[in-house]
């Protein structure tokens, strides 16, 4: 029987394999309706979040995943992808600690990812 992997495990192998840093895995399935996880990505640079936001879109339409929606691309500096569960979001690390998503969300579990 071949495993099926989760989108959110998909988009942290894509991110990683393009640098991503800092990668964290939100579970929001008992907090939020938008979706299962989301998915927290660093980088260094708008190029490299663009990298990453084309592997990761890439590799989840590779394993059979729709990603319904894609916004922040163009700039950049906080380039969100909704796979449906999960929804990644890609920020250069100014915008990040910036916006700081893991203290808006402090209080839900983090997911372990294979490779941790």
């Amino acid at each position: 029987m071949i495993e099926q992997n989760n989108a959110y495990e998909v988009a942290v192998r894509a991110a990683a394999d393009k640098k991503g840093s800092a990668i964290e895995v939100l579970d929001m399935s008992q907090t939020s309706l938008m979706a299962d996880q989301f998915v927290i990505v660093t980088a260094n640079n708008v190029k490299q979040a663009q990298a990453i936001a084309d592997n990761v879109e890439e590799n989840l339409k590779k394993e059979g995943f729709t990603v319904y929606h894609r916004e922040g691309y163009t700039t950049g500096r906080w380039i969100l992808l909704d796979a449906g569960e999960t929804i990644v979001h890609i920020f250069v690390s100014d915008d990040r600690e910036y916006y700081g998503l893991e203290q808006v969300w402090a209080d839900v579990p983090r997911l372990k990812v294979a490779g941790e």
